[in-house]
């Protein structure tokens, strides 16, 4: 089982395990040696979010990739799927993300791109990881004749600015939306507001004054309440909520209902579908999606296909399936028509234009999916032992499958990225749903506390 790497890279509270600089600086030297080729100079472009611990661990990950030769190319405040595009356009070796996602500044992570700007391997992580927690680090990556060194990229932000733009249908503009947009102080700060009036929208933007400590604290796609209160107030066209490092999108519409990324799926899934774009008549979706996801997709005709949670298993999926749209409901969507990975930025404008190419209302485009009542509840977990070895476990989430019956599924798994165990529960009706739900978190709650 893995130490290190959860869903979604490296994360954990600052100045604790592992999520210290020390730590960190062997996680670049063991990356270092990991691209280190005879004869050649390896490059790595790092970037990080809002986050006041973010310069820190730049330093450390830059220093230990130097040791072993690497040149740092640093592109400071940009989202993580920015420098999933950046490795790429600067012909980098790998790419580093220094990010928590959505959690609270007192957290951070390291996430990590090959070369081509996919998500690691699972093999590629493993030896990451066997090499940073071996004792004998320093002996087996070495030492070089010749140290990297740092290299400042300015132009950054105006090129992956460039490259969103070219995303959206050039036939197109958002001459006459009213947007009003929410950055969580994150890495989306500057250049979500330039995207969107470069296209010719009317933007309204909230939380984009970051001090390094307000990062997602009560805003953003986890907490979107304020931007549904000022939507309504403004009377804007659409909302959109992205979180601390941009990856993910949640909207709401008009009426200030919120448009899940399982319904963010559905509208583009079905315009995708009208223009012949797409392609193997398939869309990824994870196992948390909502039942009505998959009511949805059998209703258009297409065939839904259902991956562990985490975009690198849906793009994985998608990957083996030639598929060219997948995600999940959290607002994580890869168009793979345009990237590699899920962005925040790149699933707004695919919204926005189904929105121009239809000349439609949001909630007109999203009464395509009807949403199954849901509830997800997270149980604290001072450890995570296989649940299947609790005889209670299994026996409440039976019962309670049974009680459900083909109206409703239930779904018992580990947080890939924090100490919690998430329970979701989808039925026929709220109150079945909810009573349901609470059932198996108290058994939860009391064997992994115990």
């Amino acid at each position: 089982m893995k130490k290190l790497f959860g869903t979604d890279g490296i994360r954990g509270k600052v100045d604790e395990y592992p999520m210290t600089a020390e730590f960190a600086g062997r996680v670049g030297r063991a990356v270092g040696y990991i691209l280190k080729k005879e004869d050649y100079k390896v490059k790595a472009v790092i970037g990080r979010d809002t986050r006041k611990s973010g310069r820190m661990f730049e330093e450390s990950l830059s220093e230990g990739l130097i040791s072993l030769g690497a040149d740092v190319i640093l592109v400071g405040i940009i989202p993580t799927p920015g420098i999933a595009f950046l490795t790429q356009r600067l012909n980098a070796d790998c790419g580093i993300v220094i990010s928590a996602s959505h959690n609270p500044y007192q957290d951070n992570g390291i996430k990590l791109f090959s070369g081509e700007g996919f998500k690691l391997t699972d093999e590629q992580e493993d030896e990451i990881e066997r090499l940073v927690l071996s004792n004998d680090l320093d002996k087996q990556v070495g030492s070089t004749p010749e140290i990297g060194g740092v290299i400042p990229y300015r132009d950054a932000a105006a090129d992956y600015l460039e490259f969103l733009i070219a995303s959206f249908p050039q036939d197109l503009d958002l001459k006459g939306i009213r947007i009003m947009i929410d950055c969580a102080h994150g890495a989306t700060y500057e250049v979500a507001p330039a995207l969107f009036q470069a296209l010719g929208a009317e933007v309204e933007a909230l939380h984009v004054k970051p001090d390094g400590r307000n990062i997602n604290l009560d805003c953003g796609s986890t907490h979107p309440e304020i931007l549904r209160q000022e939507l309504i107030r403004m009377k804007a066209d659409v909302g959109l909520a992205f979180d601390g490092d941009g990856d993910r999108v949640i909207a709401l519409d008009e009426k200030g209902e919120f448009v899940t990324g399982d319904k963010i799926i559905a509208v583009c899934c079905q315009r995708l579908l009208k223009e012949g774009r797409l392609l193997n008549n398939c869309v990824v979706h994870t196992v948390m999606s909502n039942l009505g996801l998959s009511v949805a997709l059998e209703k258009m005709g297409v065939r839904g296909i259902a991956s562990q949670v985490g975009d690198r298993y849906v793009l994985e999926k998608m990957e083996k399936n030639g598929a060219v749209l997948g995600g999940e409901d959290s607002g994580h969507i890869i168009f793979r028509e345009y990237h590699t990975t899920g962005d925040g930025l790149i699933s707004a404008l695919q919204l926005l234009g189904s929105m121009k190419k239809e000349n439609s209302r949001l909630s007109e485009l999203t009464s395509i999916m009807t949403v199954f009542p849901q509830i997800l509840l997270n149980v604290e977990a001072k450890r995570k032992p296989d649940l299947s070895s609790f005889p209670e476990i299994v026996k409440v989430i039976k019962g309670v499958e049974e009680e459900l019956g083909d109206r409703g599924r239930v779904l018992v798994r580990y947080s890939g990225t924090q100490n919690l165990c998430r329970i979701m529960v989808e039925g026929s009706t709220k109150e079945t749903t909810e009573r349901s739900a609470q059932k198996i978190a108290d058994v939860v709650h009391k064997k992994l506390n115990e």
